[in-house]
């Protein structure tokens, strides 16, 4: 199926999911109030994150005069991309790792660390690049925030369910006279609301990862090359294991390899795919891309 189609098709389940469990907690009035808080929350992050998460990780924009080559590879990736060129940070990190922020193709950035330059071949670092263009040119930015939007208002309902039962249980239990009746209703809702919270994260985590197999195949076509991807994301993968980081894991989903030393394992809860599915699925393109020897 393709990417595009699949996020949308969980966007919508997400939506539906948003929809029945706040009518079913909250009603209509409480639904919309969840929803108008969190898009709020989220409306900030959406205009501003590019700017925070940059200077969260000590990015600093890199001159073009400091590496004329490197301008000129992502001016071309640009213009093949069909975006303006995006802006170029360096992170002082020495974990291998790139990221792309921005609200879409106007103000878009890409930031790699300085442990990246240090093993990529140039090749390899095109691919990269490629890769973090092509998540601006699907915009998924504005995707994320979407789901963290609806997401957000998901949890919510569950921090209010928890406050009713907190401050209002001792009264509902007063005026029932069925003490097992209330101890069955209130383990109800608590199942619910926890039920509700793991969904709501299985498919944000989904959205992520089907975002981040889109930027792959949309990189490896802007590039040309996926094999060159697929070798950069081997590279980078084993480094991140060797060289772990302390980063916010409200910012992990961003980069091109989850820098939590690789992510968990159980990846229904992790924000990328597993590292050989994506080389697998690079290779599988670049046997429909008539490269040889794949």
């Amino acid at each position: 199926m393709n990417y595009a189609i699949r996020s949308v098709i969980l966007l919508g389940v997400l939506t539906g999911f948003f929809l029945f469990i706040g009518n079913l907690i909250a009603g209509k009035a409480g639904m919309a109030i969840a929803f108008i808080s969190a898009s709020i929350v989220n409306f900030i992050a959406y205009w501003f994150s590019n700017k925070i998460v940059l200077r969260m990780y000590g990015a600093k924009e890199i001159p073009y005069e400091e590496d004329p080559g490197l301008h000129k590879m992502v001016e071309e990736l640009a213009q093949r991309a069909n975006i303006p060129k995006p802006k170029i940070y360096l992170v002082p990190m020495e974990q291998p790792n790139a990221f792309a922020t921005g609200r879409g193709p106007s103000n878009g950035a890409v930031a790699i660390t300085s442990g990246i330059l240090k093993i990529l071949n140039e090749g390899e670092l095109r691919g990269v690049l490629a890769h973090e263009i092509g998540h601006i040119k699907n915009r998924d930015v504005l995707v994320a925030t979407i789901a963290a939007t609806i997401a957000g208002a998901i949890s919510l309902f569950v921090e209010k369910v928890k406050l009713d039962l907190l401050f209002g249980g001792s009264k509902d239990n007063e005026n029932n006279n069925n003490f097992l009746s209330f101890i069955a209703s209130t383990a109800m809702i608590i199942i619910t609301t926890i039920i509700a919270t793991i969904i709501a994260i299985i498919i944000q985590m989904a959205i992520s990862r089907t975002r981040e197999y889109m930027a792959d195949e949309t990189g490896a076509k802007i590039s040309g090359d996926p094999l060159a991807l697929a070798s950069a994301l081997e590279k980078i993968h084993k480094y991140v294991y060797e060289i772990p980081v302390e980063v916010n894991k409200g910012t992990a989903h961003l980069f091109i390899e989850n820098p939590l030393s690789g992510g968990g394992s159980f990846e229904l809860f992790s924000t990328h795919p597993s590292t050989e599915k994506r080389i697998e699925k690079l290779k599988q393109l670049a046997r429909e891309m008539g490269k040889v020897g794949v």
